[in-house]
Parts: C-alpha cells; sequence; structure tokens
C-alpha cells in the first residue's frame, strides 16, 4: 500500500525497506511479541526480541516501565537516543504499536513500524534466523517525557460529556457489547464487569487494515473514522481491554491521519470494568 497521503509516512516503513536496511548501523531492529515462542522460532537478522508482557510493563505495578527500567531496556537492547528504532511483531503488530506508543511516551525521536508486521514478513518468506544478535549495550538516558499521549482513568472520567471529546473503544462487537471480557480467542478474565464506556464509538482495531496486514490508504481511514464523528477536530481518547490495540488505533490517527489530539488509554477495559462506581453502557 502506498504511503501517498499519510500525514507522517516516515513512521512506516515496508518490509521491503526493512530487509534492504538490515546492516545500517543506524537503525536497530525490535520484534515485540506477546507469544514468546515467535521471536526464538525466527527473526529478522540483528533484531532483539522485546517480550510484551515482561520488557514493555511494570514488573510489579499495573503500569509502564519506570524511566530507569525503560532507559535500561534501551541500553541493553543496543539504542542509542540517535538511533531509528524499527518495530515490528505478532498479531498484526499490536505490541509493536503499543513499543511504538511506550517510545514516543518517552520521547525517542526516530521510531518506525514495518507495516504488515510479523505476518507480511513470513506471508513473503523473508529469510529469518534464529540466531541471537550481537548487541553492544549503550548508555541510553531520557530526555523527556510526553505524559499528553497517556490517558489514565481520571482522566477518561473528566472527558465523558466534555466538548469536542470523543473515545474509540477498538474492541470486537462482543466485547463492546459485554457479551465477552476478551478477545473470543483469549481466556474470558481481565475485568469484573463488560461493556462499554459510555458514548464510545466502536471502530474495531482491524477495520483500519487490508487482508495482507498493511495499513488501509488515508482517504479510506479518514472516511472509516468521519463515519462514527472522529475527526481531527475532536479530543480522542483510544482504549481496548489492555492497551495494545488501542496503541495500535492511535498510530493510525496520530501518525497516518495526523489528528493532533489523541492519547491512549492503556489502563483501558481491564482497569474501566474492575473499577468502583464508574458509568458503564451495555450493548
Amino acid at each position: 500500500m502506498s504511503k501517498v497521503g499519510y500525514a507522517r509516512p516516515e513512521a512506516l516503513v515496508s518490509t521491503q525497506w526493512a530487509i534492504e536496511h538490515l546492516s545500517d548501523p543506524q537503525v536497530r531492529f525490535v520484534e515485540v511479541d506477546v507469544d514468546t515462542t515467535a521471536y526464538d522460532s525466527g527473526h529478522l537478522p540483528g533484531a532483539v526480541g522485546w517480550n510484551w508482557k515482561v520488557d514493555t510493563q511494570h514488573q510489579i505495578l499495573r503500569d509502564i516501565p519506570t524511566l530507569e527500567a525503560f532507559e535500561a531496556l534501551m541500553s541493553r537492547s543496543g539504542i542509542a537516543s540517535d538511533t531509528t528504532v524499527v518495530l515490528y511483531g505478532d498479531n498484526h503488530n499490536w505490541f509493536a504499536a503499543y513499543a511504538f506508543w511506550l517510545l514516543k511516551v518517552y520521547n525517542h525521536a526516530d521510531v518506525r513500524l514495518v507495516n504488515g508486521g510479523r505476518k507480511k514478513l513470513l506471508d513473503e518468506q523473508h529469510v529469518l534466523t534464529t540466531e541471537a544478535p550481537a548487541v553492544a549495550p549503550t548508555t541510553y538516558k531520557v530526555t523527556a517525557v510526553h505524559h499528553e499521549l497517556r490517558a489514565l482513568r481520571q482522566d477518561v472520567l473528566e472527558h465523558l460529556g466534555a466538548a469536542r471529546a470523543a473515545l474509540v473503544d477498538v474492541r470486537s462487537p462482543d466485547e463492546f457489547a459485554g457479551r465477552l471480557l476478551a478477545p473470543a480467542h483469549l481466556p474470558q478474565e481481565g475485568s469484573q464487569r463488560g461493556g462499554h464506556i459510555p458514548g464510545a464509538a466502536n471502530i474495531v482495531w482491524s477495520r483500519a487494515m487490508n487482508d495482507d496486514g498493511t495499513f488501509k490508504s488515508v482517504d479510506e481511514l479518514r472516511a472509516l473514522y468521519a463515519e462514527y464523528g472522529i475527526t481531527p477536530d475532536k479530543n480522542i481518547i483510544a482504549y481496548c481491554r489492555i492497551g495494545e490495540r488501542s496503541s495500535h488505533t492511535w498510530f493510525v490517527l496520530t501518525y497516518l491521519l495526523g489528528y493532533p489530539q489523541v492519547r491512549n488509554y492503556d489502563g483501558s477495559w481491564t482497569e474501566w470494568g474492575s473499577s468502583i462506581g464508574v458509568p458503564v453502557e451495555l450493548g
């Protein structure tokens, strides 16, 4: 799919671009998976592997990694402040998109996503390796934190009914309606109640995708979100169940469509659906 018209086309690279830059010393490829066996079964030569649950999550609190933990992750991955970080992963880049969002929260300048992710690399039968890369550690330092990219529960409560406010629930219709607590192929756990946040538009993350795992054209994406009133003049919060699918939609709205006010509610339904006293809608 052509990148013509995307607001920030440099944030997206093709699988062919990835293959051509495997030996580029300025580039660090990172595979981000929830399936811990995926990376070990074969990855891009030179790519480091991040386990979403271990490397991009706080290990005690329900939270993103601390600044110090993030610096340690980047350092042991051989990433410097001027490194071009290129992310891809399983589950249609859900967790790679979450890592993209995390890197932007912690102000890394040059972050890119492989269009089509691990699925497209496998479909195209590119040569993968099981060898661990040789990584020269760095001493990475965070220079700023962009809290404005993140919505916390209180932010969402204050968002309800506010002028120009919009919510995007990117989960499946059954999750949105409260019939399921998680995607159908995953264990039904994670929240005490089902449903959705009042006023949310249900725009499933996959509607932004082509069959090959790449993103749809800018015109198709703009029309999709506009149909539900999600337009660039709105203050938008996206959420899902645990924050990874909503990171995917956050990327679409921010980097492909260029909407200026988009936040990711990474607490998402596992927090909201277990909170005392917050409003919930069914159906």
